[in-house]
């Protein structure tokens, strides 16, 4: 059967969108909740010709999270290096939007699940990334959410410029009703001399963009798939920050990663500072909790 695996369709009914996935004859003969992360509606549907798809669901006004999302995935799955799901399509019907895909079964991870893991990431990171980018080196066609915040995608030509003004820059702002006058001072210094800090890569890297431990899975055959990316062009360094941010990464998977990418030297100093956009934007996202953690990281790189 045809699945299309590079076209992903706008379509006006889910009823429109299965017939696109699977053929004309087929429909939906039963829906069942599943758990899918606390923003959308899940489900898996099973199909008159014995198929189950997977469809999330949310109101009209997140239809635009839906498209980044199918965006996201499309670009990690060009590159071919890891499992994603496939995405067939996404729409609106009966007051709510979706986006529907590959049912992929969890099963029990290998082995070498962590070494796979570390080894795919290592090889999307050194993928071409011409694909993804109209102009610049770095940021993404069209602009997406991490989690549910805006991320910007502005394509530059400097890493440190991009990260810079399309990420730390944007959430400061957001950030500016938690911060007093010395934070906002502080802030202001370390983008005016974040080039101190971090460095221009050899290469830029499709990343997935929210890589924590709850966005990942094992397949039916145990082997790592990639779910929820937030995807953009930038250093490798922006995704391994991520996944010591809140842990749940097996040291398999740093040693299967670095034997395959290598490590520029000082990558410990500017963990912190990759970080730091994650931690703002779940300050603004989620309240003080964040605030102590983020003025620290401000302040360290400010001076």
């Amino acid at each position: 059967m045809d699945r299309k695996e590079n076209a992903i369709r706008e379509c006006f009914s889910l009823e429109e969108a299965v017939i696109y996935a699977c053929g004309e004859s087929v429909s939906i003969d039963k829906k069942q909740s599943v758990h899918g992360g606390d923003a959308n509606e899940a489900y898996k549907l099973f199909l008159s010709n014995g198929e189950i798809l997977f469809l999330k669901r949310n109101t009209v006004s997140n239809a635009d999270f839906f498209r980044a999302e199918a965006e996201g995935i499309a670009a990690i799955k060009l590159a071919g290096k890891i499992r994603v799901p496939t995405v067939y399509a996404r729409g609106t019907d009966a007051g709510h939007s979706f986006v529907l895909m590959e049912y992929i079964e969890s099963g029990r991870r290998q082995e070498d699940f962590w070494e796979q893991l570390g080894a795919g990431l290592a090889a999307m990171h050194k993928a071409d990334t011409a694909p993804y980018l109209e102009r610049g080196k770095y940021g993404f066609d069209r602009d997406n959410y991490i989690g549910a915040g805006y991320q910007k995608n502005t394509p530059m030509d400097s890493w440190t410029g991009f990260f810079s003004e399309c990420r730390l820059r944007p959430q400061f702002i957001l950030a500016e009703k938690y911060f007093d006058s010395s934070v906002v001072r502080a802030a202001d210094r370390l983008l005016d001399n974040i080039d101190r800090y971090l460095y221009e890569p050899d290469k830029p890297s499709l990343l997935h963009g929210d890589l924590w431990g709850g966005n990942f899975m094992s397949d039916e055959n145990g082997s790592p798939v990639l779910i929820d990316p937030a995807a953009y062009v930038g250093c490798n360094e922006a995704d391994i920050a991520m996944t010591e941010l809140f842990g749940g990464f097996d040291r398999r998977f740093y040693e299967s990663y670095f034997d395959s990418m290598g490590v520029v030297p000082g990558y410990e100093e500017r963990r912190e500072l990759y970080n730091l956009y994650h931690l703002t934007n779940h300050l603004n996202l989620f309240g003080r909790t964040y605030l102590p953690s983020v003025v620290r990281i401000i302040k360290r790189f400010s001076v």
